[in-house]
């Protein structure tokens, strides 16, 4: 078969979690299938594909700063530009109404259309953002993957929650479920190229539900932990509703699924979870934590936390503060709330002034990072088991890994263990990783 885009080059630049590093690696692939060479920059590309996140104003905005700056590139060099992802499925044709410099828009559904839309002599703007109920498989060869060592296998996509904050489901559309069979050759796929370490992805998988067997999750972790080869499994993101003591079993009696868990709380105040349509309250997250602790009592918990949702008191917020003093969380990822369109949440008319927000993340910030660093310090003259992903990007001259409980070790090696298991001593820790050396 002709190569359509042969010796044409990209850069793609990439907003937004897992799932849009993902997304990205596939849409890599997908063009380097059809010829095309990566470029690291944008300045010596024929292309540029921006792969976008929704989920929060901020990433909006970033989007739009690099639009900016990509226009007069483009009009300097004619580079054609296209937005993928989340915020392309959010404004459509609106998009390139706001941007003219935009030359096509593609949905997270519809990324296999990118390498007909560039291969066109002299291509109009397009818009492909149709949704489609049926899995949109890719071969795991076309997909062009950041690690060698580690890989992410996405085993749905799309929520069903609509928690009243969130854009996601109108982003991602509803909840569909890759088969079983699929994830199982992929993950086959993987360890025979010698990864060592999977990260099962979706918005939520524990609602994860076969389209051709109906096994659940656990069951999906039972199948992938039979692969040989395979050393680390993980997976995020669960939705505390429905993460029950079935798949904290499951954890506890497979060996290679890692003891670490991302479990978003949001807030701790009950009421403020309810307005956020989460459906558990404080005291059943914390029930949840501790059966997961009493199980494995070394997993590492991280979480999501959101200041300033409309109609948040002081009172409530210092409940989130408690929370975490409580749980004392590895690791957490909090933001200030601000409203997404067609969210329940953006209707609300009691919106948390900027400031207080502003205020309040500063304070979650500040008393997690204490935790953290309380909690690392603890660390320091253990050996650890360490998979090392490459050299550390601060230092050269160090290696960079991740323990079981996914931190951050930085760590002085003689020989090269990229790719490999290594006993690591911790010597000292910063709040947000470790440092050591090889044992």
């Amino acid at each position: 078969m002709t190569k359509r885009l042969k010796g044409l080059k990209f850069f793609v630049h990439t907003f937004g979690c897992q799932m849009n590093e993902n997304d990205s690696e596939r849409i890599v692939g997908l063009l380097r299938k059809e010829g095309a060479e990566l470029s690291r920059t944008p300045e010596l590309c024929d292309f540029v594909i921006i792969n976008t996140c929704a989920v929060r104003e901020k990433s909006e905005e970033k989007l739009y700063s690099l639009l900016g700056r990509l226009a007069a590139l483009k009009k300097e060099k004619g580079l054609l530009i296209g937005v993928a992802g989340c915020v392309a499925q959010l404004h459509k044709s609106r998009l390139i109404e706001k941007k003219p410099a935009i030359d096509f828009v593609i949905g997270p559904d519809n990324y296999q259309d990118i390498p007909h839309i560039l291969s066109e002599s002299s291509p109009d703007k397009v818009v492909s953002t149709q949704w489609n109920r049926r899995w949109q498989g890719v071969s795991p060869g076309d997909i062009s993957r950041e690690s060698s060592v580690s890989a992410y296998v996405t085993i749905m996509e799309g929520c069903n929650n609509f928690c009243s904050y969130c854009i996601v489901p109108f982003t991602r559309g509803r909840e569909k479920f890759r088969p079983s069979s699929h994830i199982l050759s992929e993950v086959e796929y993987l360890a025979e190229r010698g990864y060592k370490e999977i990260q099962l992805l979706g918005q939520n998988v524990n609602s994860y539900r076969d389209p051709e067997k109906g096994i659940g999750f656990p069951e999906l972790l039972r199948t992938v932990h039979q692969v040989n080869g395979i050393e680390w499994i993980r997976f995020i993101t669960s939705h505390p509703k429905n993460f029950g003591r079935e798949i904290a079993a499951t954890m506890k009696d497979l060996e290679k699924v890692c003891r670490q868990l991302h479990l978003p709380v949001q807030s701790g105040s009950t009421p403020i979870l309810e307005a956020m349509n989460r459906s558990y309250s404080s005291d059943e997250y914390l029930e949840k934590i501790a059966f997961l602790r009493e199980m494995m009592p070394d997993i590492s918990l991280s979480t999501d936390v959101i200041v300033g949702f409309p109609g948040e008191t002081e009172e409530d917020h210092q409940k989130t503060v408690d929370l975490l003093r409580q749980v004392r969380f590895t690791n957490i990822f909090s933001f200030r709330y601000s409203s997404r369109p067609l969210t329940a949440a953006s209707k609300r008319n009691n919106d948390v002034p900027f400031e207080v927000k502003r205020k309040r993340l500063i304070e979650i910030q500040s008393i997690q990072k204490k935790i953290q660093l309380e909690s690392n310090r603890a660390m320091i003259g253990q050996v650890i088991r360490i998979l090392c992903l490459g050299r550390s990007k601060r230092d050269p001259h160090l290696y960079s890994g991740r323990n079981q409980g996914y931190q951050v070790v930085n760590f002085k090696s003689v020989a090269d263990v990229i790719g490999r298991f290594v006993e690591v001593r911790i010597l000292s820790c910063g709040p947000y990783s470790l440092i050591g050396e090889t044992v």
